[in-house]
């Protein structure tokens, strides 16, 4: 059975109600054989990441960057997890990413840097985007549960077995 890691910070109604559709659409009965694993991102480990075949990500944006939970997350796993580092410290391109992941952001405003941050970081990891950033401005619509529902069943749904 494959398994799909959901990283989250979701202190605020819009993001547990974003992050619940992603549960859901990755959970939606038609896909068979995916185990999906929800995980703050302050609790989620390496090891997690290790033994998942696919991540979906979420943060809301917070003063232009993503969560510090999301990148406290990333701090404590990034080599483990095969991050790539230049020779300036910064994290370098990794290659082949074979992991699909995917990306929901939520913004007040803006989400821009929040996207930007997480994919400079996940793009030294060897894992590859397999779906647009979700990225959701102000208040919740049916349309961004819509989208965030079948964002969870894309990356899951790539993680199906023949």
């Amino acid at each position: 059975m494959s398994r799909l890691l959901v990283v989250h910070h979701s202190p605020t109604a819009t993001m547990r109600a974003l992050t619940e559709a992603v549960l859901a659409g990755a959970s939606d009965e038609a896909l068979e054989g995916v185990e999906v694993v929800a995980r703050h991102a302050l609790e989620a480990t390496a090891a997690d990441a290790l033994d998942a075949d696919g991540v979906l990500l979420g943060t809301p944006a917070n003063f232009g960057y993503m969560a510090g939970a999301l990148k406290h997350f990333f701090d404590s796993t990034f080599l483990e997890l095969g991050g790539a580092l230049a020779d300036d410290g910064s994290g370098a391109p990794a290659a082949g990413g074979k992991k699909p992941f995917g990306l929901y952001v939520h913004g007040r405003y803006d989400t821009e840097g929040a996207e930007r941050s997480v994919l400079s970081i996940v793009g030294a990891l060897p894992w590859r985007q397999s779906a647009p950033v979700l990225s959701v401005l102000g208040d919740l619509t049916e349309e961004h549960r819509a989208a965030a529902y079948e964002l969870g069943g894309t990356i899951a749904a790539l993680l199906m077995g023949p």
